[in-house]
């Protein structure tokens, strides 16, 4: 099968969509959803439990299709187009529940990451090329911060140490587009402080988009930041505007929230 994706006309946005929806049976988890994300930006998606918020990364990645609407990565359409090559076209994603392979080590791991997405092979030998991808997982790990585990089982890492790895296996991937579901959760105010510190630090260039339920680390994160409801989009705006905004108070923070 031919996996090539031809470009399209608007390639203004690294992700674009248009009308997209998702119905699981008589649920509407997604509704007409219209969403923009510029070249290097960095985008929040909030929204209380049941938003459609993983549902919505779920339709970007290609893990779900979408039932209506368009996706547009990185100037191509790839509504149609499985969730493996839009990995290969520059997308990486985390996710709520670790992925990771808890009996391999950490350089594993992100070898691994690195291996999917140049079209490598696993081999008895070691080659000159996989030297290169071992040397990249090594690197990626060091750009996280938990390069003093390499060689240490995933399995045997706290919460927050595999929370990096998750980070290093997607850098790994040297991505054009990070997406980012709910990095922070489960982490002590240390390790989300830590984890806040390495996504600031992330290469300006690189698209991120991340889904969180720590206020905190959202609004300190995020340039611009999209608020969901019941499966649709009902404010989009700058922290300081979503801060401000009294229906985002009502249906999310809840009339305690306040600006520390």
């Amino acid at each position: 099968m031919n996996e090539a994706v031809p470009a399209v006309e608007h390639a203004e946005s690294a992700l674009r969509l248009r009308g997209v929806g998702r119905r699981f049976g008589g649920l509407l988890a997604c509704d007409a959803i219209d969403l923009d994300v510029a070249y290097g930006e960095r985008r929040a998606i909030l929204g209380p439990n049941g938003a459609g918020k993983t549902t919505l990364f779920n339709l970007v990645c290609g893990d779900f299709p979408v039932t209506s609407g368009t996706v547009e990565l990185l100037g191509r359409d790839v509504t149609t187009v499985p969730a493996r090559a839009r990995a290969k076209m520059g997308l990486a994603r985390t996710y709520q529940q670790s992925r990771l392979f808890g009996g391999l080590s950490v350089e594993d791991n992100i070898y691994l990451s690195v291996v999917g997405v140049r079209g490598g092979h696993l081999r008895p030998v070691v080659t000159k090329r996989d030297g290169e991808m071992r040397a990249h997982a090594r690197e990626s790990a060091r750009r996280v911060a938990i390069d003093h585990r390499l060689a240490d089982l995933v399995g045997s890492l706290s919460h927050g140490e595999q929370r990096q790895v998750a980070l290093a296996v997607a850098l790994a991937a040297e991505p054009e587009i990070m997406m980012l579901d709910e990095p922070c959760s489960g982490l002590s105010r240390g390790e989300r402080q830590l984890l806040m510190d390495l996504m600031l630090a992330f290469d300006p260039s690189l698209t991120l988009i991340l889904i969180e339920h720590d206020m905190d680390v959202a609004l300190r994160v995020a340039e611009q930041v999209t608020t969901m409801h019941d499966g649709r989009v009902i404010v989009e705006g700058t922290p300081d505007e979503i801060r401000a905004n009294e229906l985002v108070h009502e249906i999310y923070l809840g009339s305690g929230y306040h600006d520390e």
